[in-house]
């Protein structure tokens, strides 16, 4: 197993009271730090994504133009919730870095799982557009980059509490890319996208709690994981479905992440060679966001 962070990612500064704040990869890092001290597992710089991984996802136009946006000082807004800093710049590049090298890592044969902790997150971003504190869709990164060395079925779960509308809409008529989101409903980004063919998407109701999610998980996106039989699979894993979550209103608990990353592990045993890139997206709560990373980690392994 391969951890991929990078210290850049502490340098995004979105300023006091927002919630994608470094305090968030703070608790990741103490979460891995106390993996690490009963798994020792390798941890790596994440480097930067070429420009040819994001140019597969994003448009030429967008990457121009976020360029010029990035400040020289202070910081800037880029919607009602995406706010960049100086150091924003090399932290997108870098998070979508991480998992482009996460998937080339697991292709070329070198580890079998991997868990990439970065910020921004990913899911929100679209091809021409930020939003929903997300630059460049690092998942889409992985994913655009397992297609490109030749694999023929990708899975993405995400079981962040938001909607992935980036995710959804880049993969939209792709038959190669099966992605599965659980979401909060009625929500933000309010953007859901009809399914592709081998979508499934679940809105849920506030107050979902651990045992109504698990039914289903097990009744929806294991039975269609089993169906397409993926050769990789990636987690957009946002951890805002904990009940101790200030920026939603679902009822999940560590072990529920923990029952929901081995269900994901079993897919990835049956068809992908165990194949699986974690990819870090929301948690607003740190206390919360540490737990539940540590509970993340110890299935991810098994």
């Amino acid at each position: 197993m391969l951890i991929l962070t990078h210290p850049a990612f502490l340098d995004h500064d979105t300023g006091p009271g927002h919630p994608e704040s470094p305090s968030r990869l703070q608790a990741v890092l103490q979460a891995i730090q106390a993996f690490q001290s009963v798994h020792p597992v390798e941890i790596i710089d994440a480097p930067r994504a070429s420009r040819e991984a994001l140019l597969r996802i994003h448009l030429a136009s967008y990457l121009e133009e976020l360029e010029q946006r990035f400040p020289e000082q202070g910081r800037a807004w880029l919607d009602a919730d995406t706010k960049i800093s100086p150091g924003s710049r090399e932290a997108a590049w870098r998070a979508a870095g991480a998992v482009q090298c996460a998937t080339e890592q697991l292709l070329a044969g070198k580890d079998r799982r991997a868990f990439c902790a970065v910020r921004p997150p990913g899911h929100h971003a679209e091809p021409d557009r930020a939003m929903g504190f997300c630059l460049f869709n690092n998942v889409a990164v992985g994913a655009a980059a397992a297609l490109a060395a030749g694999l023929e079925r990708v899975s993405i779960v995400d079981f962040d509490v938001h909607h992935g509308n980036g995710t959804a809409r880049m993969f939209r008529n792709e038959p190669r890319v099966q992605y599965g989101s659980f979401f909060e409903h009625p929500f933000y980004p309010g953007r859901e996208l009809e399914p592709g063919e081998n979508d499934v998407f679940v809105p849920l109701s506030a107050g979902t709690d651990g045992e109504q999610y698990r039914r289903i998980f097990s009744e929806q996106v294991e039975p269609a994981l089993a169906a397409f039989q993926p050769e990789l699979i990636f987690i957009s894993a946002g951890f805002d479905a904990h009940a101790g979550d200030p920026l939603a209103h679902l009822a999940l608990e560590d072990n529920d992440y923990a029952w929901l990353t081995e269900s994901i592990v079993a897919a990835a045993n049956a068809s992908a060679r165990g194949r699986i890139v974690s990819v870090l997206e929301g948690g607003y709560n740190p206390a919360n966001l540490r737990s539940t990373t540590l509970a993340h980690l110890q299935a991810l392994i098994l």
